[in-house]
């Protein structure tokens, strides 16, 4: 079993490894001292479990699980000294939920946990509880607040809400802010659908702009509309979407 360690305190993490070395079963495939650090492992080492802890400077725990998508999560356990965020744990679809400080019997009755819960996962049988915990997953339609982005060298968080508009470029997507931009790995129509249809619009094949963003509407030719932006950026709106615009504005165009 793969496991990610994630927490801030290098004790902790020490005494994690220390209960995990006699363990043959068990592989540490890295260890992250923030959310940020958590979240390109993630993406490099594919964990089977996850022992994160939930607060950590700029990103927690909780944080760091909304950032990921629902299908790419592992078995999580949460480490922690505070005992108030159990509910919240738990709503996350948590394993378990270690209350420092935790001994080895502890430890290792989580750890026996995890390992029953992966074994019919390789061998690809899920259990009721969790196709249930999938099709909720399907019925909760959330879009996203907050973009991973990676920029020198560099994985934080980028609210939805700094974005002006997103371009698309084949395989990756150039999302616009009022002061840089940044090129992330994803499809314009992915992108689209994660983000909330109340306030981004897509206006053209390789256009999606945040509609607050919008200053004016010029009447162009054959249908078409410039569109352009508080920042003085010109975009197009094509006959194609332009139904896309009016339902949000109210009005026919």
């Amino acid at each position: 079993m793969r496991m990610l360690i994630v927490d801030d305190e290098p004790l902790a993490r020490e005494k994690i490894r220390d209960l995990v070395i006699c363990d043959p079963e068990l592989e540490i495939v890295g260890e992250c001292a923030n959310g940020a650090e958590a979240l390109a492992a993630m993406q490099e080492q594919r964990p089977d479990l996850l022992l994160l802890d939930v607060q950590m400077p700029e990103v927690g725990g909780f944080a760091v699980l909304e950032a990921l998508k629902s299908e790419s999560l592992p078995l999580v356990i949460f480490v922690t000294a505070y005992d108030q965020y159990a509910v919240r744990a738990f709503e996350f679809h948590a394993l378990d939920y270690l209350l420092k400080p935790f001994d080895r019997e502890r430890f290792e009755a989580a750890i026996q946990h995890a390992k029953a819960q992966l074994r019919p996962r390789r061998s690809g049988h899920l259990d009721e509880r969790i196709l249930a915990l999938l099709e909720q997953l399907k019925a909760e339609t959330k879009y996203v607040e907050r973009l991973v982005v990676k920029s020198g060298g560099r994985v934080f968080f980028l609210e939805t809400k700094e974005i002006d508009w997103i371009e698309a470029e084949g395989n990756y997507v150039n999302i616009h802010t009022p002061k840089k931009s940044f090129l992330l790995r994803e499809t314009i129509s992915n992108l689209e659908s994660q983000l909330d249809p109340k306030q981004f619009v897509r206006i053209h094949r390789s256009a999606v702009v945040r509609v607050d963003r919008i200053r004016e509407l010029q009447n162009w030719s054959h249908g078409e509309y410039r569109v352009i932006l508080h920042g003085g950026t010109e975009l197009t709106l094509s006959r194609n979407y332009r139904d896309n615009l009016q339902g949000l504005l109210g009005n026919h165009l």
